[in-house]
């Protein structure tokens, strides 16, 4: 098995849509998170044996960085090229992945935790594989209850 690393992640342009949440690569390529992401106070326990990728955005929702949780089967030169970061973490170790935002790996789950304030942006938690794709958006308590689709343009 090839040796993976954390890899820091690159501003990438991100397109907040009333179905769900676009983001493209340096390369070029894109992906869209589809769905409406279930908006969560200040953290989220991801469910177990997900993929779980972090985006984090900067006020207007328009620019953010894209981090890989535990993501094992990825190259380091495709992470690279795209512009996606990886963060490794064994089990009861938590990692800051940007200013305000924590990601912790339990036996089995991925917590992610934000201090909005201190990130400046908004934060959103994709968790997915094969059976299911699952999203949250963590929100200041007096925000959990605004519909997602009134934060966005469209």
């Amino acid at each position: 098995m090839e040796f993976r690393s954390d890899i820091a992640p690159d501003t990438l342009p991100v397109e907040l849509d009333p179905a769900g949440v676009g983001v493209e690569y340096t390369d070029g390529r894109s992906v869209f998170y589809h769905g409406v992401p279930e908006r969560a106070e200040g953290s989220v326990l991801t469910p177990p044996g997900k993929d779980v990728h972090v985006l984090v955005t900067d006020p207007t929702g328009t620019q953010g960085v894209l981090v890989y949780v535990n993501d094992r089967s990825t190259a380091d030169e495709i992470l690279e090229d795209t512009g996606v970061g990886r963060v490794l973490l064994d089990r009861d170790e938590e990692s800051s992945i940007f200013p305000g935002v924590t990601v912790r790996q339990g036996s089995y789950r991925i917590e992610v935790e934000a201090d909005l304030e201190q990130a400046g942006g908004r934060v959103f938690v994709f968790a997915e594989d094969e059976t299911g794709e699952f999203a949250w958006e963590l929100v200041a308590p007096d925000e959990e209850d605004r519909p997602y689709e009134e934060t966005v343009d469209g």
